[in-house]
Protein backbone atom coordinates (compact mmCIF):
# COMPACT_ATOMS: atom_id res chain seq x y z
CA UNK A 1 0.00 0.00 0.00
CA UNK A 2 1.16 3.06 -1.25
CA UNK A 3 1.96 5.78 1.35
CA UNK A 4 1.36 9.87 1.14
CA UNK A 5 3.95 11.90 1.35
CA UNK A 6 4.16 14.20 4.08
CA UNK A 7 3.36 18.22 2.72
CA UNK A 8 3.48 21.09 4.52
CA UNK A 9 1.58 22.67 1.94
CA UNK A 10 -1.30 20.15 2.38
CA UNK A 11 -1.81 20.70 5.59
CA UNK A 12 -2.14 24.56 5.35
CA UNK A 13 -4.62 24.11 2.65
CA UNK A 14 -6.65 21.62 4.83
CA UNK A 15 -6.65 24.45 7.33
CA UNK A 16 -7.76 26.54 4.64
CA UNK A 17 -10.88 24.19 4.20
CA UNK A 18 -11.24 24.28 8.36
CA UNK A 19 -11.25 27.77 8.02
CA UNK A 20 -14.01 27.98 5.11
CA UNK A 21 -15.88 26.05 6.82
CA UNK A 22 -16.10 28.36 9.95
CA UNK A 23 -16.54 31.13 7.69
CA UNK A 24 -19.86 29.35 6.26
CA UNK A 25 -21.23 28.44 9.63
CA UNK A 26 -20.86 31.89 11.16
CA UNK A 27 -22.12 33.93 8.07
CA UNK A 28 -24.84 31.22 6.75
CA UNK A 29 -26.23 29.66 10.39
CA UNK A 30 -27.51 32.42 12.33
CA UNK A 31 -27.34 30.21 15.35
CA UNK A 32 -24.15 30.48 15.44
CA UNK A 33 -24.27 34.70 15.82
CA UNK A 34 -25.49 34.03 19.22
CA UNK A 35 -22.29 31.86 20.16
CA UNK A 36 -20.35 34.88 18.98
CA UNK A 37 -22.20 37.23 21.53
CA UNK A 38 -21.37 35.43 24.26
CA UNK A 39 -18.06 34.85 23.39
CA UNK A 40 -17.54 38.23 22.82
CA UNK A 41 -18.83 38.98 26.59
CA UNK A 42 -17.02 35.98 28.05
CA UNK A 43 -13.39 36.81 26.97
CA UNK A 44 -13.64 40.83 28.72
CA UNK A 45 -16.31 39.10 31.77
CA UNK A 46 -13.15 36.75 32.51
CA UNK A 47 -9.79 39.13 32.27
CA UNK A 48 -12.26 41.51 34.30
CA UNK A 49 -13.25 38.85 37.04
CA UNK A 50 -9.25 37.35 37.04
CA UNK A 51 -9.96 33.36 35.87
CA UNK A 52 -7.92 31.07 36.63
CA UNK A 53 -6.25 28.65 34.14
CA UNK A 54 -8.32 25.83 35.00
CA UNK A 55 -11.29 28.02 34.63
CA UNK A 56 -10.35 29.31 31.34
CA UNK A 57 -9.71 25.64 30.30
CA UNK A 58 -13.32 24.98 31.12
CA UNK A 59 -14.71 27.81 29.70
CA UNK A 60 -12.94 27.20 26.17
CA UNK A 61 -13.70 23.55 26.41
CA UNK A 62 -17.30 24.48 26.34
CA UNK A 63 -17.03 26.98 23.55
CA UNK A 64 -15.62 24.70 21.90
CA UNK A 65 -18.03 22.12 22.82
CA UNK A 66 -20.92 23.85 22.26
CA UNK A 67 -19.52 25.45 18.38
CA UNK A 68 -18.92 21.90 16.97
CA UNK A 69 -22.16 20.73 17.94
CA UNK A 70 -23.40 23.57 16.35
CA UNK A 71 -21.24 22.45 13.25
CA UNK A 72 -22.48 18.90 13.36
CA UNK A 73 -26.11 20.05 13.33
CA UNK A 74 -25.69 22.37 10.39
CA UNK A 75 -24.05 18.87 8.75
CA UNK A 76 -27.46 16.94 9.50
CA UNK A 77 -29.88 19.52 8.67
CA UNK A 78 -27.81 20.15 5.40
CA UNK A 79 -27.47 16.47 4.50
CA UNK A 80 -31.30 15.90 5.84
CA UNK A 81 -32.35 18.70 3.09
CA UNK A 82 -30.27 17.33 0.31
CA UNK A 83 -31.93 13.43 0.90
CA UNK A 84 -35.43 14.83 1.77
CA UNK A 85 -36.39 18.13 -0.05
CA UNK A 86 -39.61 17.44 0.65
CA UNK A 87 -40.96 17.14 4.35
CA UNK A 88 -40.26 13.74 5.81
CA UNK A 89 -41.33 13.18 9.43
CA UNK A 90 -38.61 10.31 9.74
CA UNK A 91 -35.98 13.71 8.91
CA UNK A 92 -37.70 16.06 10.93
CA UNK A 93 -37.25 14.01 13.53
CA UNK A 94 -33.15 13.12 13.24
CA UNK A 95 -33.14 17.41 13.01
CA UNK A 96 -35.35 17.97 15.67
CA UNK A 97 -32.68 15.30 18.13
CA UNK A 98 -30.06 17.23 16.11
CA UNK A 99 -31.23 20.59 17.67
CA UNK A 100 -32.08 19.32 21.20
CA UNK A 101 -28.18 17.97 20.85
CA UNK A 102 -27.41 21.36 20.89
CA UNK A 103 -29.63 23.05 23.26
CA UNK A 104 -28.40 20.30 25.98
CA UNK A 105 -24.76 21.22 25.30
CA UNK A 106 -25.98 25.09 25.41
CA UNK A 107 -27.67 24.68 28.55
CA UNK A 108 -24.86 22.63 29.86
CA UNK A 109 -21.92 25.19 28.78
CA UNK A 110 -24.55 28.36 31.03
CA UNK A 111 -24.53 26.32 33.96
CA UNK A 112 -20.70 26.12 34.09
CA UNK A 113 -20.75 29.77 33.26
CA UNK A 114 -23.12 30.40 36.14
CA UNK A 115 -20.84 28.54 38.34
CA UNK A 116 -17.57 30.27 37.51
CA UNK A 117 -19.08 33.61 37.42
CA UNK A 118 -21.62 33.52 40.00
CA UNK A 119 -19.67 33.62 42.97
CA UNK A 120 -16.90 36.27 41.85
CA UNK A 121 -19.89 38.80 40.98
CA UNK A 122 -21.90 37.87 44.27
Amino acid sequence: MPTKKFSIRARFISFKFAFRGLGLLFREEHNSWIYLVFIAALIPAGIIFHLTAAEWMLITLCIGIVISAEIFNTIIERISDKIAPDYDPVIGKIKDLGAAAVLVLAIATAVVGLIIFLPKVL
